[in-house]
Order: structure tokens, then sequence, then C-alpha cells
């Protein structure tokens, strides 16, 4: 069967929430990818930051399929051999006492908030329901109802209301309005240390560590979602790190999984995570040991692979030459690590165009807000395979 008959029947039987390029993957392996037609194709989205280990990563696959052959589920109800170890992995490589896992970021979000609205009751006293969490502007932390209550995006909130509250939106990278914002009920602030989704939107320097200070001087959480730019996207374990800013709540998510499985985790001190009592918040499919497993050797082969390092090297000479393309559709190229934004001229006609070109000259990438092209391939792509897609991507945007 072709492309044409796959492509047929998710039109016809699958809710049209997605647009996505008209290319039909049958095949992974590392940085590339092949259709059902046989086709070879340069990944360079990684399943927006989920595929950081590279398609089918040996070690994450081995350690998957080990699992599956010995236990897959669990529920919390009961322990595992496998939750254990997760946890004193993760909290002994990002430097936090404690963590609770979850499946999806969207619901490591979730968990973050009513950590923050229960952290904001019992330890700053804030009065009953009037808990208020700051977020940016133009964010993207999910699509859960709670979570579109703080977005500006009209697509993800237009006809889904009524909203939660509870919910305040500031400019991001404004560290001014920031600080105008927090009232004495505030439980924290949210921020992404790129926005990813808006365009992969750098804020200006210093800006995450002014809100972290500020969130200390007025006793109030300070929360990063680094679902997407965590575990080395950005050339560093966290991208707070650019800024050596410790968030009392990290998120983490996509690359969690290895690629292979959902996992995600919110990880914070002992303090903070401590209030949550049994039965007030939890996942059956949360910490299963299929879950646990995979993530385990995906946090190793970040470690022994020196993935981070890699992210660092290659993502600063990828940007270097796509910064040398001379076009006049590119407005901007921008980024840290693999997570790079290249911005188009409006007059260059949106980048879906561009999008489709690249797909035909054998490199996959996503349009983000009309106007952005996202490069985020795997962390393990090397200077040849870089060489190889910059005169691919040149010549599509040299075009008319």
């Amino acid at each position: 069967m072709d492309a044409q008959h796959y492509i047929e029947l998710e039109e016809a039987y699958g809710a049209h929430n997605y647009h996505p390029l008209d290319v039909v993957i049958e095949r992974g392996e590392g940085v590339w990818v092949w259709d059902v037609d046989g086709h070879k194709y340069l990944d360079c989205l990684s399943a927006y930051s989920a595929l950081s280990h590279g398609h089918r990563h040996p070690a994450v696959v081995a350690a998957l399929v080990e699992q599956a052959q010995k236990l897959t589920l669990t529920s919390r109800a009961f322990r595992n051999d496998q939750l254990g170890l997760f946890y004193k992995e993760l909290c002994g490589l990002t430097g936090y006492e404690m963590a609770l896992p979850m499946n999806t970021g969207a619901e490591a979000v979730e968990t973050a908030l009513k950590l923050a609205r229960k952290w904001g009751y019992v330890r700053k006293g804030i009065p009953a329901n009037q808990a208020e969490i700051i977020v940016a502007a133009n964010n993207f932390h999910g699509r859960t109802i709670t979570i579109v209550s703080g977005s500006t995006e009209p697509l993800y909130r237009d006809v889904f209301g009524p909203f939660t509250p509870g919910l305040v939106i500031v400019p991001y990278g404004n560290a001014a309005a920031l600080a105008a914002a927090i009232t004495p009920n505030t439980a924290a602030v949210m921020l992404e240390p790129i926005q990813g989704e808006a365009g992969v939107v750098v804020p200006p320097a210093g800006y995450l560590r002014s809100a972290a200070e500020l969130c200390q001087k007025e006793n109030v959480l300070f929360i990063a979602d680094e679902i997407q730019t965590g575990l080395g996207r950005t050339g560093r374990l966290l991208a707070c790190d650019h800024e050596n800013v410790r968030p009392d709540v990290v998120i983490l998510g996509k690359a969690l999984g290895g690629g292979v499985y959902p996992v995600s985790a919110v990880l914070s001190s002992r303090e903070i995570m401590g209030v949550f009592k049994p039965g007030e918040h939890g996942s059956t499919f949360g910490g299963n040991p299929l879950a646990c497993a995979a993530a385990r050797a995906a946090l190793r082969v970040i470690v022994d692979e020196h993935l981070v390092e890699n992210s660092a090297k290659m993502g600063e000479y990828f940007q270097e030459r796509l910064a040398e393309i001379p076009s006049r559709h590119i407005k901007e190229v921008r980024g840290k690590g693999l997570l790079i934004g290249l911005e188009l001229h409006p007059a260059a006609g949106g980048a879906r165009r561009f999008c489709e070109a690249l797909q035909k000259n054998g490199l996959l990438c996503k349009e983000t807000h009309d106007h952005v092209l996202r490069f985020a391939p795997p962390l393990i792509i090397d200077q040849p395979t870089i060489d190889w897609a910059i005169p691919r991507i040149q010549e599509v945007l040299t075009m008319a």
C-alpha cells in the first residue's frame, strides 16, 4: 500500500486535530526515517524533542524489550522493582530530592499546578481557593482545560471555555511585568526557559535568574517547564543551567522516555513535594515498570554518550551554518543547542511551503506559528550529517 492509501485512512477515520505533512513513516533508525514508498529523510523535528536519543536507540529498546518480557504494569497499588531505581537515578542526575512520575507532559504540568496550589495553601498560608499561578504569554504547557486557561493562543482557547480560574498571564521576558503581577496569593510562577511552540523564543539574558530571585524574595515557587528543553536539548542538562538557575520545581517529559515510551516527571525538594499525601494525586500508568526501565536506559545514554555536550557543539555549528545561508526570506536564526528557530519574513509566504519543499529534499521539519521553521534533530546528530543537510536547506530557502 502506498502513502496515499494510509493518508486516506487517517482522513476518513481519525479526528482532524492535526495537520501533518503528507509523509507516511514506517521505519526509523538514528537520525533517519523511511516512508512506506522507500524514501529516506533526515528527521529534524525529533517528535518535538521526544526523540533526542534518535529513533530506536539500541540501549533504550533493549531495556524496554527486556522489561516487557518480565513485567509491564502494576499500578501504584503495589510496588515494583524499577520505580525506586528510577527515582534514585533521576534525582541523582538532576540534583533534586524527590520525583513524581506521570506519563505525558501535560499530566506533569497538571501535577506541578496541583503541587503549587497545595503548597500555597499549607505552606504559604494562601486563603482557600485563592491561589494564583503566573504564566507567560505565548506559552505552551499542553492542551488540557486548565492549561489552556493560561494560554494566549486563540486556537487552543476559543471554543473550549469556561476556563479554570487562578492563572495570571504576563509578557514573556519582562521581569518588571512579572514583579508587578505578584500578589500575596501568588503560589508559583511557571515558565518555559525557551518557548519552543511560540517559535523558539529565547528570553533576554538574565531573565530566568531575575524571575528565580524574585520568586525567592516573594516566597513564590519558581516552576520551570523543561519538557521540551530539558535533558540536553539546549546544550545543558536543563535549559535553566545556562543561567545557573535552580528552579523549585522542574517538569520533564518527552526525551525522558528515550523515544520509545511516554514518561514524564515532576522534580522538587522534599519540603515542597512532601505536601502530597496518599490518594491526593496519581496515575494508573505513572511510574509503571516498563516506563521506568525505558527512562533509566534513556538517562544512562544521555550521560554515557555525552549527548548534552554533543547538543552544545552541534547546535552551535548548525546555527552558524544556517545563518550563512544567503536568503532574502530569512529574518533571524535563534536558539540554544539543538533547539533552533529560523524565522522568515512575512513576505516569504509562510513556513509551511518550505517544510513541504524540504520534505521533497529529504529533510523533515515543521512550521511553528506560521513564519518559523524549527530544526531540532536528535542529539546524536554529527557534523557530516549537518553538512549533508545545509545545501538542501539552502536550496529551499533560496527558491522564489
